[in-house]
């Protein structure tokens, strides 16, 4: 019982110091990761593109639909990129997008200027 109190004290505490983060984008990176996440192995190993992969494409542009959102989807991905290091392929995260026939309004690239996307 204890556990599941220092649990819940946990999740509540994290809640609230997002909360101003939420007032600023809609987008978190979590909710980034949990779209592209299906993507990893295609952008580390290559082979095909999952559905799965250019499902979570589709409902992350879809979410993205205003200019702070698309920049904290782009800082999230390029963070993302950095944790990856080495093992992420960029030519194939630059391609993603026409894979899966989803436009994208910026490239996927860790020289693009998360600042600069309207």
């Amino acid at each position: 019982m204890e556990g599941l109190l220092k649990l819940s004290t946990l999740v509540i505490v994290c809640m609230l110091m997002s909360a101003p983060m939420a007032a600023e984008a809609a987008v978190s990176c979590g909710t980034v990761a949990s779209n592209l996440g299906q993507c990893i192995n295609y952008l580390t190993r290559g082979g095909f593109v999952p559905r799965g992969c250019c499902s979570g494409v589709q409902r992350l542009r879809s979410m993205t639909r205003t200019t702070r959102d698309r920049q904290q989807a782009c800082r999230c991905i390029q963070g993302a990129a950095r944790a990856l290091g080495s093992r992420l392929n960029p030519g194939r995260a630059a391609r993603l997008p026409g894979a899966c026939r989803v436009r994208i309004s910026y490239p996927i690239s860790a020289r693009t200027n998360c600042n600069n996307i309207r």
